[in-house]
């Protein structure tokens, strides 16, 4: 499979419009309706819970069964708190970080539509330049929509328990990287969208039930892949989402490892990883020619896989991950070869899974 065929222009528009729309932890379900008319083609149904979880299938009736998972949320904040003079105080909706967030603009989702808003901070000359100087904190970042008082702010639509998020959109920086807020881990959706794609326009028929997944809630505690996997109960899951890219300032490589954007797919070790499936990716890697890196976890790998391999009495499950700079923030940034090597090295690893196998370590 060339290289050249993978991301099109057709797959990279609908990448910016996947990116582009808000789809914040638990209000999930525009982005997910987006994804599935995209993917629709290429799957034989589909299978949605409660909380919004999406599953493409191939080859339904089959007994055994194989996932390949991303998950569909992005960090946020919520209204916590808001001031007589119409000033509002925020919680976070997972792991954002309010270290970026003075002077960034805001969408606040209300029934009303969208409210604009800034993140205010004071401006430089009227702090004290030592170490009392202010630093963002939870408890001292605000956003300002521009109303006069907590009467105004409720008049446009504006109430404790409204989501809010950031505006910024994709952009393709130097030819070949991708910038944009929530690649973690709207890519991981995408990529294996271009799995089922790639499945379908090269005719491969799979000799398992293919449970494309793009599970909600990762961001506050794998908690959609908790649900999805009992659902589907499958044999096997390959997880994909994004990892550090460590080669920028102020990263200790001692604790954190060397893995780098342009370098390709990351490989995980860890408890949740199962042996015999990561040593299968890594063999389909080498002979596919497919540069791959390694990383350790320790007890947990932090991502959905290790959701699913915990499910159903064990599931043996492995993650392959996406490399990226300057996660939780708004400049997210993967390179495209990279995106490319990870559809690639599914798509590959697919093909060398028979039905029924158990990967046991027994056998």
């Amino acid at each position: 499979m060339a290289k050249k065929n993978i991301i099109t222009k057709k797959s990279l528009a609908f990448f910016e419009k996947y990116l582009n729309n808000a789809a914040p932890t638990g209000y999930e379900w525009e982005g997910q309706k987006l994804w599935m008319d995209y993917l629709k083609p290429y799957v034989d149904t589909f299978i949605t819970d409660t909380y919004g979880t999406a599953v493409g299938v191939i080859n339904p009736d089959a007994k055994y069964k194989v996932v390949i998972e991303g998950h569909s949320d992005e960090i946020s904040w919520y209204v916590n708190y808001i001031t007589d003079n119409g000033l509002i105080y925020v919680i976070r909706n997972g792991g954002s970080d309010q270290q970026i967030a003075p002077s960034k603009w805001v969408n606040i989702h209300t029934k009303k539509g969208i409210v604009k808003g800034v993140f205010g901070w004071p401006a430089i000359h009227t702090r004290k330049n030592d170490k009392d100087s202010p630093v963002p904190k939870l408890d001292n970042i605000f956003i300002d929509i521009g109303a006069k008082d907590n009467k105004e702010v409720e008049k446009l639509g504006v109430h404790v328990g409204c989501v809010i998020t950031y505006p910024d959109t994709f952009h393709v920086l130097n030819k070949d990287k991708f910038v944009c807020r929530a690649i973690d881990n709207r890519a991981g959706g995408f990529m294996i969208a271009e799995v089922a794609r790639l499945l379908h326009e090269n005719k491969q028929k799979l000799p398992f039930g293919l449970y494309i997944t793009n599970s909600v809630q990762e961001e506050i505690g794998l908690r959609g892949a908790e649900m999805i996997t009992q659902t589907i109960k499958p044999n096997v899951a390959i997880v994909t989402d994004v990892c550090h890219d460590t080669t920028t300032p102020m990263i200790e490589k001692k604790t954190e490892g060397h893995t780098e954007i342009g370098a390709g797919p990351v490989i995980s070790y860890a408890p949740a990883v199962q042996n015999k499936l990561r040593e299968r990716i890594i063999e389909t890697a080498e002979a596919k020619k497919i540069p791959f890196q390694r990383m350790a976890a320790s007890r947990m790998t932090g991502t959905d896989t290790d959701a699913f391999a915990y499910s159903n009495g064990g599931v043996a499950s492995a993650l392959i991950s996406l490399p990226l700079r300057y996660m939780h923030t708004t400049v997210e940034m993967v390179h495209k070869e990279d995106v490319e090597n990870v559809i690639q090295l599914i798509y590959e690893t697919l093909l060398t899974i028979k039905e029924g196998e158990t990967f046991s370590y027994f056998d």
